[in-house]
């Protein structure tokens, strides 16, 4: 009896050491299992520390710059508003007037045997004019040319949407006859080769040639 009373002693002995083993082990999972939590809390660290990263690439690719960018952009598009290089911009005389750039009128002058004819700038800038128009009168006769006066020719500045002038002087026909009709004028500008022919109508003494008293004055001169 005794020697069967110390065997279940020893085996109960050995099963009691048997489950604190196991229970060691299953203590020593747990700090396992909960480092391994903690592995997975703290993974989310790093992904939170790369979104400050994602951040600066935000405002690093912000479109503040490319809004600079663009106002630099419309700050060019201004400067394309702006007269073209070599353009007066209508402030300086660029060079003698053209017959396209003109627009020409015809009034009679003050006096009997006057008409005035004007040169009215229609371009963009200013330009000049100096010297004598070329004036050819055409009549029932043929073509007759003016003379010129002995008036000095003033250098005239003309800006756009202003006008300068000249004076044609002819002897009127009072003989009392037809006379010779003159029914337009071609009109020259000093320094141009290109004319326009202007309606008119008036009578001449037959006879009448430049020498006869048909000049023109130099553009610029007269009442303007």
């Amino acid at each position: 009896m005794r020697a069967k009373h110390l065997t279940l002693t020893v085996v109960a002995l050995a099963a009691g050491l048997s489950l604190t083993a196991c229970q060691g082990s299953d203590d020593s999972a747990a700090p396992a299992d909960g480092s391994g939590s903690a592995a997975s809390t703290s993974s989310p660290s790093p992904a939170s520390s790369s979104s400050p990263t994602g951040g600066s690439g935000t405002s690093g690719g912000s479109g503040t710059s490319g809004g600079n960018a663009t106002t630099g952009g419309s700050g060019g598009s201004t400067g394309a508003t702006d007269p073209a290089p070599g353009s007066g911009g209508g402030q300086i005389t660029t060079g003698l007037c053209k017959t396209a750039d003109l627009e020409f009128g015809i009034a009679h002058g003050m006096g009997e045997g006057e008409f005035m004819v004007s040169f009215k700038n229609t371009g963009g800038d200013a330009c000049s004019l100096k010297g004598f128009p070329g004036v050819d009168l055409k009549s029932s006769s043929g073509a007759l040319s003016a003379g010129r006066s002995k008036l000095a020719a003033p250098a005239v500045a003309v800006r756009p949407g202003e006008s300068t002038r000249f004076t044609l002087h002819y002897p009127p026909n009072n003989s009392g006859g037809s006379g010779v009709a003159v029914n337009a004028l071609v009109v020259t500008p000093p320094g141009e080769t290109h004319s326009k022919t202007l309606p008119v109508s008036f009578s001449l003494p037959v006879g009448t040639d430049a020498s006869g008293g048909v000049t023109v004055d130099p553009v610029g001169t007269g009442k303007q």
